[in-house]
């Protein structure tokens, strides 16, 4: 019998990617999988090590399957830095970085030899960690920027964009295989092709080029749906927005603006503050009206005064946003934010966070009434354990990180498929609806 492997998939869509490359070139060298620590032969868990909690979850999990099975290998943004690992846990077979898939393979191979030539045998398909209907799609992989909160460069790298036609025939696969929405990601999606120059590349009898827009416009042709995340608010973020208006790109960005206070934001080494925010989030939504914003906060941060707190507030209660994600401020190891002065006390980070939550729920709640009485395309995630009742997801929403729309039907339609539903009900994060004859006139 084939050799089996474990896995434990932590952190970002970005290290979930890397997951599912890691599981397709094991099942092509002819391992299975093992559901549990039992039956496996050995062990990998991809890590993340961005901030301090998501550390510590690694670590934990790294011990859980070392007690477990015995046999285990490290790799992941955590696997960056071997030592925190091996100071920990000296005897994992191997310690490596972020997409370091010959690496992981290679250590596999020395406690479960491969029991198959690939070269011999046909190459099955690639190995998903999501549902048939959707799929992450990575374009870039790490980032140019210097972020004095993050090591993200140190661990990824700087920015290495992949060429158009590479990004279009994976998602030409994804698509042939029943992917109906492509979430795109990058660490700054907006950033994608810098590093190429845009050059051109073949597409399908066509050069195009690698910029977002471009690029955009081409998966448009291959499935219904296209979902931007982690994009930076730059100039040139306004020529997604005709494709948009279009229905060639959801209206939907993912923007981590991380803070509203200028002065803290140039401690972040991160450009703009409310004033440049809210007037990028106007221009955005004058030119697309149902525009759903998501973003990231950050309090807490060394120097953070009461009174940048309050002008986060305000920015947020002026900017209203769709979905807003609140994270404490924790130090990582090696980044130069842990040099600055002011640290804010740890019940301090806690009652902002909260203030910031209670806020952003009661906008949340007040943004999902409005949606009552109209018909959204809903694209459906799962059943539930009621006939003809789905959990799905409208435009605004993203898997994992986002609100539901709960739906009933006559139970003519699938799992996968994007439906109109008439809001019926809504609640702070979710929705409810019934599937609705009548097409909504836009998405």
């Amino acid at each position: 019998m084939a050799a089996k492997v474990g896995f434990v998939s932590l952190g970002c869509p970005k290290a979930l990617v890397d997951s599912e490359q890691i599981l397709s070139r094991l099942k092509a060298a002819g391992y299975g999988f093992a559901a549990d620590y039992a039956e496996a032969d050995v062990v990998v868990v991809n890590t993340c090590g961005f901030i301090t909690p998501s550390i510590e979850e690694s670590l934990e999990a790294i011990g859980e399957a070392l007690g477990a099975n015995g046999r285990v290998v490290v790799t992941g943004c955590l696997g960056a830095r071997p030592e925190v690992i091996r100071e920990t846990y000296p005897q994992v077979i191997d310690v490596s970085g972020p997409a370091e898939t010959e690496r992981v393979l290679a250590a596999v191979a020395t406690v479960a030899p491969p029991e198959r030539d690939p070269f011999l045998d046909l190459v099955p398909p690639q190995v998903k960690l999501t549902p048939r209907h959707y799929a992450y799609l990575k374009i870039a992989e790490g980032c140019d920027h210097a972020c004095s909160f993050c090591i993200i460069p140190q661990l990824r790298g700087r920015l290495t964009s992949r060429d158009a036609a590479d990004v279009l025939a994976e998602a030409a696969r994804l698509a042939a295989g029943g992917t109906r929405e492509l979430l795109v990601i990058a660490q700054d999606s907006s950033a994608y092709g810098v590093d190429l120059r845009h050059r051109e590349s073949d597409w399908a009898g066509k050069r195009v080029r690698a910029h977002l827009t471009d690029l955009v416009r081409e998966l448009s042709e291959l499935v219904p749906w296209i979902r931007l995340h982690y994009v930076y608010p730059y100039p040139h973020v306004r020529e997604l927005l005709p494709l948009m208006a279009e229905g060639k790109l959801l209206p939907y960005l993912d923007v981590p603006l991380q803070h509203a206070s200028p002065r803290v934001l140039r401690a972040m080494r991160r450009p703009g503050g409310a004033e440049s925010h809210l007037k990028t989030i106007r221009e955005w939504r004058a030119a697309v009206p149902q525009l759903a914003i998501r973003s990231s906060f950050i309090v807490g941060f060394p120097g953070e005064t009461e009174e940048d707190f309050a002008l986060l507030l305000e920015f947020l209660e002026e900017a209203r946003l769709d979905r807003v994600g609140v994270f404490t401020y924790s130090p990582v190891e090696g980044a130069t934010a842990n040099e600055l002065p002011g640290a804010v006390p740890e019940e301090v980070k806690a009652e902002r966070k909260a203030q910031v939550m209670e806020l952003a729920q009661r906008l949340s709640l007040e943004k999902n009434r409005a949606k009552v009485g109209q018909v959204l395309e809903v694209i459906l995630d799962e059943p539930t354990d009621e006939p003809g009742v789905f959990v799905g997801r409208s435009y605004a929403d993203s898997p994992g990180i986002d609100g539901t729309v709960r739906v009933t039907s006559d139970g003519t339609v699938r799992v996968g498929e994007i439906v109109p539903v008439r809001i019926t009900a809504a609640d702070v994060y979710d929705l409810e609806g019934e599937v609705s004859a009548r097409v909504p006139a836009g998405r």
